[in-house]
């Protein structure tokens, strides 16, 4: 067994959450905001399943910097998505990414949880930076990322 981590960032977007729900549950929309997209301009992508929601399925395959991977919806409620990551490159893990959609007033509140457990090789990693330092500033780039897309799509 793995040691467990979590790690999470939150924002407030001015949309509605149902605005906010049609980007993360449509891998087609992830290039809108997902901070690691960009990673390589190269990148290939595949997606299978169903179009949106529990079913759609990710496929990427890109340079050292994005590795390779897969993306799952599991979970699509109206306040929220839930995705099974896999990562094969640059090394293998499973993580659990939760997004948690709470109106608030004529916004929504969206809390990007990503958990799961550091596998040896991570573990190790690790003692030099943590999984909230490797990861956290990217969620924050894609929350805000996230927020200007919701926000510039029609109501």
């Amino acid at each position: 067994m793995g040691t467990p981590y979590t790690v999470s960032r939150t924002t407030t977007v001015d949309a509605a959450p149902e605005a906010v729900r049609a980007l993360l549950r449509d891998f087609r929309e992830w290039p809108r905001w997902s901070p690691w997209e960009d990673l390589d301009p190269a990148m290939r992508r595949t997606y299978t399943g169903a179009d949106a929601g529990v079913g759609a399925r990710y496929a990427w395959e890109g340079n050292r910097k994005a590795g390779r991977g897969t993306m799952e919806v599991v979970g699509d409620a109206p306040h929220e998505v839930d995705v099974a990551l896999s990562f094969e490159k640059p090394f293998p893990s499973r993580s659990r990414v939760e997004f948690v959609l709470t109106p608030q007033g004529s916004g929504t509140g969206v809390e990007w949880r990503m958990v799961g457990e550091l596998s040896p090789v991570m573990r190790l990693f690790s003692v030099v930076k943590s999984m909230d330092s490797l990861v956290g500033p990217d969620m924050e780039k894609g929350l805000a990322r996230l927020r200007a897309a919701a926000e510039a799509s029609p109501a």
